[in-house]
């Protein structure tokens, strides 16, 4: 059997297997990981089969069909993806002149980015509207968006990065906001060790991951923790470094659900009169609220990930669960590097987080439950 690369960690009572080819994270059962440690090794099937068969006191014929299972499923299988890039493009001619020019000043760092259409900036602009500033003649960085043939193409400083179909937006903007935090931190794509699609929040020493499904209140409880003392890093979009595996500031606006407006407006009186957003294909109609942050250079510790849900009437839960169950809802909807340095080091950084889950419908007890967290006193 060809060599295939592969990291493994032993998490509670599980190993989670990661494989460089197709750079996916799998949880498996401990005796199937070791399994496919030996298969890489190279060591035989029968001589595995013939161990595991006295081990678990079963036939050989038995073993020997399920490691060569194991093997088809992992080592063998067709392990394509679609590319996130639906098509280069190259041959498709950039606009001399552009409909819309922005200009967004971040910490020092001024970028101008032109749109070609109002769709394409519906797409980009909504989030980072806050950061706007007046036309400027010096810049850092120029970004270019544009649609052409019903595909969205995207140029940062004369180079191109790519294009996406119109079912592909989702990437488009993942990329977008992947140039824009290189450009921020001065670091390339490998320096990232993965982007997750979170809320964090900090109090200034460290900082705190809240995830969960559309609709849950990540945002909400962001915007709510922000007005008590607390510190937007990110919303939607959260980066993390393999050097020191911090999480960083990201500048987009909290989005904040047309639900949750009752709750906010007397805490920020501005979303009354804010832009609103109908995204049709997402089924939301948002506003955006100025983060609290004013360092966007900001990086800092994350040793707690808790999965948030507000619940209408519900008796406030905060308790601790398993790292395994967080991982599984962590990693689908993240992007994580295709290193294996860097995959080791997110494994080994995520082997040592404290995972909670936190339901609430009193916004007191849920402020104060995170401040136990932060205060390692839960």
């Amino acid at each position: 059997m060809k060599n295939t690369t592969a990291l493994y960690k032993v998490i509670e009572d599980k190993t989670i297997t990661w494989f460089e080819k197709n750079n996916e994270y799998v949880v498996l059962e401990n005796t199937t990981a070791d399994i496919l440690k030996r298969l890489n090794k190279g060591i035989s099937v029968h001589e595995i089969a013939t161990v595991l068969s006295k081990k678990l006191a079963v036939p050989l014929n038995k073993t020997i069909d399920l490691i060569l299972e194991l093997e088809k499923k992992f080592f063998t299988r067709n392990t394509s993806k679609n590319s996130e890039i639906d098509d280069d493009h190259k041959d498709i001619k950039r606009p001399k002149n552009f409909e819309f020019i922005k200009y967004y000043k971040i910490n020092d760092i001024i970028f101008k980015i032109s749109f070609l259409s109002e769709k394409g900036l519906s797409l980009v602009h909504p989030k980072f509207a806050h950061l706007v500033i007046d036309k400027v003649t010096k810049f850092q960085n120029e970004f270019e968006v544009f649609i052409n043939h019903n595909y969205i193409f995207l140029y940062v400083n004369n180079t191109f990065i790519g294009s996406w179909s119109s079912q592909n937006i989702h990437f488009f903007q993942g990329k977008f906001s992947m140039e824009l935090i290189q450009k921020i931190h001065q670091k390339k794509e490998s320096e990232w060790l993965g982007v997750f699609h979170a809320s964090a929040i900090s109090n200034g020493e460290k900082s705190m991951l809240f995830l969960g499904d559309s609709g849950n209140g990540k945002s909400t409880s962001l915007a709510l923790l922000q007005a008590n003392g607390f510190t937007c890093l990110a919303d939607d979009f959260v980066p993390m470094d393999a050097n020191k595996q911090e999480v960083y500031s990201f500048p987009a606006a909290i989005s904040i659900k047309k639900n949750s407006l009752e709750t906010l407006l007397p805490i920020y009186p501005e979303l009354a009169t804010t832009a609103e957003y109908n995204f049709i294909r997402l089924n939301k109609i948002v506003r955006y609220l100025k983060p609290n942050n004013d360092d966007f250079f900001a990086h800092l510790p994350c040793n707690d990930l808790v999965f948030i849900k507000y619940e209408k009437n519900a008796e406030l839960s905060c308790k601790e669960i398993s790292n395994i169950d967080a991982f599984q809802q962590l990693v689908p909807d993240s992007w994580l590097s295709p290193k294996k340095e860097n995959a080791q080091l997110f494994l080994d950084w995520f082997a040592g987080l404290k995972c909670y889950q936190l339901t609430y419908s009193d916004n007191k007890k849920m402020i104060a439950s995170i401040t136990k967290i932060f205060n390692d006193d839960l």
